[in-house]
């Protein structure tokens, strides 16, 4: 049977009358993430990180991060149990990411998850990388609502979901159709001769310039574009647009016999204005259209000053309360791995079985990857019978 032990007694967690010690392996693309909770509380959120590694190639190569990952799982999980001052024995659940992200790099988080949980005799649960991002906002202390609608914008991801219910109910309702967001900040970086990670390069070069400058396309905004894609996102079209400016501008002061330089501030201003404006009035009107006064940030791109202080000024003229988890979850991390595992187990949801791969294209509303179906036995209640 491929499924890891969930015992024919009660969890120890269960039957102590207290919330679940769980520790989270994120792994999905250059963060190597290790979280432990006990239930919604946060006990340590520790992270190593490849980029330095990536700065060389001007991103992320899959390769080096799954080798950066293999170097990295075990002092980060050592680093992380110190941090929160238990032993592994203590923990009642290990969560791992299954998906989306790079294939490979979610492997290793998966490889050394199953063999923790083996080699502790655990419950493992394998969950959606996205919905962790979500379940984060549970680790600030504050009480969470629902229904919330949700705005995840990474390096790999911009995804805009209606969140009814974190374990069992989250709704897709639009995403990029091509580069996400934070992909399209680092090239068009690249055009304005900015190092790797784009995102605060622009954000520190945007500081001193006009956002108005110059006007580029909103993707996928226009009446034509709405019926069809209302909440899908667009982002080549608008780096193409940069390129292109840019590549105007150098021939106008070519022409009048002025040394070609890029006018770095105003382009990255101008840039970064387009990308949160598309961002805020889509979020916005998915609040009014489905009466949810709840808005909830997430992902990395989250880091972006001109986007927080946007999504909050436009929120409260339009009554929606905003959520923005502190930067560190707001990255990718395994403490929200942890989170979201822990939900599913006070909600009665069953392990995950030993079956389970990556998925690089996992959908959203897989919030759980491979439960272990009610009814069918795992190895210790096999075990039992005989």
């Amino acid at each position: 049977m491929n499924a890891l032990p969930t015992r024919d007694r009660l969890p120890a967690h269960t039957a102590e009358n207290r919330e679940p010690l769980v520790l989270g392996i994120e792994t999905s693309c250059d963060e190597t993430g290790i979280g432990i909770v006990r239930g919604s509380t946060l006990l340590s959120n520790t992270i190593a990180s490849s980029m330095d590694e990536h700065a060389r190639y001007g991103g992320v190569v899959p390769e080096v991060a799954a080798r950066a990952h293999l170097e990295a799982l075990q002092p980060t999980i050592e680093a992380a149990v110190a941090e929160a001052g238990i032993t592994l024995d203590e923990i009642d659940a290990v969560a791992v990411t299954s998906g989306p992200g790079l294939a490979g790099a979610l492997m290793v988080g998966i490889g050394a998850a199953k063999a923790l949980a083996v080699s502790l005799d655990k419950p493992l649960y394998a969950v959606n990388h996205l919905v962790g991002h979500i379940a984060a906002d549970l680790l600030t202390g504050e009480d969470v609502e629902y229904p919330t609608i949700a705005l995840l914008v990474s390096g790999g991801h911009t995804s805009l979901l209606l969140v009814r219910d974190l374990v069992s109910d989250v709704e897709l309702l639009g995403e990029t159709l091509d580069d996400a967001a934070g992909e399209a900040f680092d090239k068009v970086a690249r055009i304005l001769g900015l190092p790797y990670p784009g995102g605060p390069e622009i954000d520190r070069a945007a500081a001193t310039g006009d956002p108005a400058a110059i006007r580029f396309p909103r993707g996928l905004s226009k009446a034509s574009d709405l019926a069809e894609h209302r909440y899908d996102f667009s982002f080549s079209g608008l780096k193409t647009a940069v390129a292109r400016w840019v590549e105007q501008d150098a021939a106008r002061q070519a022409e009048s016999g002025d040394a070609p330089a890029i006018p770095v501030p105003d382009v990255a201003a101008s840039f970064r204005e387009a990308v949160v404006d598309v961002l805020v009035t889509k979020a916005l009107d998915a609040c009014a259209r489905y009466g949810v006064p709840r808005l909830l940030l997430g992902g990395g791109v989250i880091a972006n000053r001109r986007l927080r202080e946007v999504a909050l000024e436009r929120a409260a003229a339009a009554g929606v309360a905003v959520r923005i988890p502190p930067l560190s979850l707001c990255t990718d991390n395994g403490a929200m791995i942890a989170a979201l595992a822990a939900q599913l187990i006070m909600s009665g949801h069953r392990p995950s079985t030993l079956a389970f791969g990556a998925d690089s294209t996992l959908p959203v509303t897989e919030i759980q990857v491979d439960e272990v179906e009610a009814g069918e036995q795992t190895r210790d209640e096999s075990a039992a019978v005989r």
